[in-house]
């Protein structure tokens, strides 16, 4: 029976459409070689990898990587103020961005220099494959600032198809100048993405290109050489006082293959012509300075002028530069120190004092260098308590002096974490050995350090309580995996501390720092009650400012371990009764020392870092040494099989009967560990058999024999290697190759060799650059002896400029210190759909309710609107549905409504919904606008 038209019209009248709503609560964290950060995938597959305030807590703002492009650490800007502040020309960071879960990065506070405030948002287009970064200058004084800002990073490295070039520009060559309005940069390699830059209108968008790893605003950008790879699009304006100027530039990700160029012009051709601000108020749009506003659809210049200023959160207070302590610790040594208390001079607590009231200032907030994990909230009891001790006689090389401890040893008073979220505040009831040791000297343990979760990178120190940034030069990285100990000690906001190696994670940290440093023969200090990376190679040793520093902290933890015999039983006699009687400047008299000349020589930096590093050998000549050429050191073979990590954790668990895991495989697969450290929950990765554990210790000693035998055929008492030889590179970037170029081969760590590192002056850019002398096994005292003789000629310790002395108030009350927590990254995609044709039925709404992510979402979606004047709630449902599942919600909807529709085609409609994932705490919540009737769908977005 066929209907009537009448029925039929009745029917479409009454047929209601929901707006088509889609959310995103997190897309999953890509794993990479270091770094945890939220992501989002574009249309074309692209992964961009965005520094917001999810650990470990960059919070710049900045892209780390965007998968298959040249993408390390893009999209970060450099700021210059005419106010001269302390933080002047660095990366800014301390936003508070936040991701709202699908597509947008956008600032909680802003980040105040010298005055103006600067806020930054990122919305990513996931249908485009563009972001757009979003940055606002507010002038919060009462004169007019000038406002340098660079804005890029690197896009790729000086090897091979890893080098970038300038594949076309909108003036139709490829040489960047201020007439282009966008550029794009590509690799040599088909499989990598191009990079697009949107930079603005012509003659606006950009006042030049600088070298953004340097001084971008007097380091022009070089054609060729690894610094070409670092873009600077620099913008220079001024902001009146009271006003807010700002800069919207696009990324445009291309495809891969061989017509991915094309396909990019295409991308960034449009968005030149027609920039999308849809989501810019008229006041952000009038701000703008880098783009034609009479050329912009979106906003008449006209109106401008009438326009409120905009609403920008504001930049949260910074601590006073105060401390209670009369004493000034900055760069003092711990013989300084121990002198002037011996004198009279100073106190053990007025050095502490000094010492927290810096960590207060300079360790937290937007620019802190997040150094600290954990500060001592005993450490004034135990600094008096030394002063005591010292009223009553006591003396001793370390009474009073305030040590910080890496967070991978234990601590009876602290927690111990190794840096990650599954371990807070787990406290061992005993300390390390040497810990134990360094209380039994006077020491004040006064905090525990940040590093590398797990102490897995050398080139970064992240972790679940931030990242630390390098002391000396504060865009940079503070390299892995003891950089909170090496920036403690380089900012003065310790003596000394204690870190570990296990490949680089002592000289790396204490060469970006300008310090000294000490890994000894392999047994010759223990590492009970220190958590493993590798065991039977990690070492746990000093860092310090002085060769001398280091002999004092040598006297106080070095020796033989009564509970590990196994690893240290030769150390009390191979040890010197006192280290510092070794500490001789004519020790490198008459010395052999070989070098190779390919360890100096980078496989991709061209920034004569290694040249410079040589050119220090006339330090070693001057102390009375000889300069060997040598060949390259030979093989060990393979090494035995067996898991020395997961024995290394039973070793470190059976310590313990209160460890909150069972084995080293329950550790490394929590889920509160970064999400690239963290291992497969199916993993059961056995121990090493006591077989495997004797044959790893003798392949280690027949190492050490060969490069004996080595030495003893050239006729060398040591081998000289560089610290570092390549520059220093930024903090927000992923690859080992943008931290630093440490591939010099040298032979501690792998053969167990003890090594000396003292800083010898700076390379051409500025960045400070060490020696590390090799020796024999068990020749310690003797390489710590050369060392000392090299740190007498060379004096090459850099100083920072941006942790200046604290103004004595004593008046002042200081606050306690607390460690903020970084976020937690989003790792599980919560992702739904509202997209449904609902008929009316019973007098209710049957809606399609689409899961399409991983977890499962559980909450309440309910529809409001305003119906005759009054805003009416036309029904709710309960959501609880699985991952990848489908369900059809039914909401009862009122007389009212149905009514409505009768006689309308269209109402405006408010979904209010309130989800989250049981599994993650993922959450969205929110009122976004739709409408419905009988002729009209309307797809929007649901924001988080």
């Amino acid at each position: 029976m066929r209907s009537s038209p009448g029925r039929s019209r009745l029917r479409r009248l009454r047929a209601l459409w929901i707006a088509a709503l889609s959310a995103c609560v997190g897309l999953l964290a890509a794993a990479g070689p270091a770094g945890a950060v939220n992501s989002v995938v574009t249309a074309n597959g692209a992964t961009w990898q965005v520094h917001d305030a999810a650990q470990p807590g960059l919070d710049t703002g900045s892209l780390r990587t965007v998968s298959n492009s040249g993408v390390q650490g893009f999209g970060n800007i450099i700021v210059d103020v005419s106010t001269d502040p302390r933080m002047d020309g660095q990366m800014m960071r301390g936003f508070g961005m936040r991701f709202d879960g699908l597509d947008r990065f956008k600032t909680t506070q802003a980040v105040d220099l010298g005055g103006i405030s600067i806020t930054r948002s990122l919305r990513i287009n996931r249908a485009g494959n563009w972001g757009r970064f979003f940055d606002t200058f507010t002038n919060t004084t009462g004169a007019p600032i000038v406002v340098k800002v660079s804005f890029g990073g690197a896009l790729g490295y000086n090897s091979g198809t890893n080098q970038s070039f300038v594949a076309a520009t909108s003036s139709g060559d490829t040489f960047i100048t201020q007439d282009d309005s966008w550029t794009i940069v590509r690799t040599g390699a088909n499989n990598q993405r191009p990079v697009g830059v949107v930079t603005g209108s012509p003659d606006l968008g950009l006042a030049g290109m600088g070298n953004h790893e340097l001084d971008p605003f007097t380091d022009p950008l070089p054609t060729t050489g690894m610094a070409a790879n670092f873009y600077g699009y620099v913008s220079q304006f001024t902001v009146e006082p009271g006003k807010t100027k700002s800069l919207a530039r696009f990324v445009v990700i291309g495809p891969t293959g061989a017509d991915a160029t094309a396909d990019t012009q295409e991308a960034v051709e449009d968005l030149a012509e027609d920039p999308d601000f849809s989501d810019l108020s008229t006041a952000e749009i009038c701000s703008l300075v880098n783009w034609d506003l009479s050329g912009l659809d979106a906003v008449d210049p006209d109106d401008c002028d009438a326009v409120k200023p905009l609403d920008v959160p504001p930049a949260p207070s910074d601590e006073a530069p105060k401390t209670a302590s009369p004493y000034d610790v900055v760069g003092k040594t711990i013989a300084e120190l121990q002198a002037d208390m011996e004198a009279g001079v100073t106190t053990s607590e007025e050095i502490t004092r000094a010492y927290l009231d810096r960590i207060r200032v300079y360790d937290t907030g937007q620019f802190g260098f997040h150094a600290y994990i954990t500060v001592a909230e005993d450490a004034i009891a135990q600094a008096r308590a030394a002063d005591q001790a010292r009223r009553e006689g006591a003396k001793g090389e370390l009474l009073g002096i305030p040590i910080a401890i890496k967070d991978l040893y234990d601590t009876k008073d602290m927690p111990t974490t190794d840096g990650t979220l599954a371990l807070e505040g787990w406290q061992p009831k005993r300390d390390a050995y040497q810990v134990e040791l360094l209380r039994e000297a006077g020491a004040v343990i006064i905090g525990k350090t940040n590093l590398s979760q797990f102490a897995n990178s050398g080139s970064y120190s992240e972790s679940g309580w931030g990242q630390v940034w390098n002391g000396l030069y504060p865009s940079k990285t503070s390299f892995g995996s003891s950089g909170g100990s090496a920036v403690a000690v380089a900012t003065s906001m310790a003596a000394a501390a204690m870190g570990t190696q296990t490949g680089v994670s002592l000289y790396a940290p204490s060469t970006g720092a300008s310090l000294a440093t000490f890994r000894g023969t392999d047994g010759m200090a223990s590492t009970r009650g220190v958590m493993p990376l590798t065991w039977g190679q990690d070492y746990a040793g000093p860092i310090a400012r002085t060769v001398t520093d280091l002999a004092y902290l040598l006297n106080a933890t070095t020796g033989t371990d009564p509970e590990d015999t196994l690893l240290t039983g030769e150390a009390d006699e191979r040890r010197p009764e006192d280290w510092t009687d070794y500490l001789d400047e004519d020790a490198l008299e008459g010395k052999r020392i070989g070098y190779i000349p390919s360890s100096f020589v980078s496989s991709y930096a061209d920034d004569g870092t290694g040249e410079a590093v040589m050119s220090h050998f006339a330090d070693l000549e001057a102390a009375g040494a000889e300069l060997v050429e040598v060949p390259s050191l030979p093989s060990c073979g393979p090494s035995p099989g067996g898991s020395r990590n997961i024995e290394g954790w039973a070793r470190y668990i059976e310590l313990h009967d209160d460890f909150p895991f069972e084995n080293g495989n329950q550790v490394l697969a929590s889920e509160r560990n970064l999400p690239y450290n963290r291992g497969n929950p199916n993993a059961n990765t056995p121990r090493m058999t006591p077989e495997q554990v004797e044959a790893w210790l003798e392949y280690r000693r027949n190492c050490k024999a060969i490069v004996g035998e080595y030495m003893d055929q050239h006729g060398i008492d040591a081998l000289v290697y560089a610290g570092f030889i390549s520059d220093m590179y930024s903090n927000d970037s992923a690859s080992n190759q943008h931290s630093s170029d440490r591939g010099t081969g040298v032979p501690t760590s792998n053969v167990g060799l003890p090594t000396v590192v003292v800083p010898v002056g700076t390379n051409p850019h500025g960045y400070s650059i060490s020696m590390q002398l090799v020796g024999r096994a068990w020749d310690d005292a003797q390489i710590l002896a050369m060392g000392y003789a090299l740190e007498q000629q060379a004096q090459g310790q850099q100083h920072t400029a941006y942790a200046p002395p604290l103004e004595y108030d004593p008046q002042l009350d200081p606050s306690p210190i607390e460690v903020e927590v970084p976020s937690d990254p989003v790792t599980e995609p919560l992702y739904v759909e509202v997209a449904a044709q609902a008929k009316l039925k019973g007098g209710k709404a049957i809606v399609r309710f689409a899961n399409k992510g991983e977890t499962r979402v559980v909450g309440k979606l309910a529809l409001r609107a305003k119906v005759k004047g009054k805003r009416r709630a036309l029904g709710s449902a309960k959501i609880d549905v699985g991952p990848r599942k489908t369900v059809q919600v039914r909401i009862a909807l009122k007389p009212a409504v149905r009514k409505a529709l009768r006689k309308r085609k269209k109402i405006a409609v408010t979904a209010v919904y309130d989800l989250r994932s049981p599994k993650t705490g993922a959450r969205i919540k929110g009122t976004p606008r739709a409408a419905f009737g009988a002729d009209a769908e309307l797809l929007r977005r649901m924001p988080g």
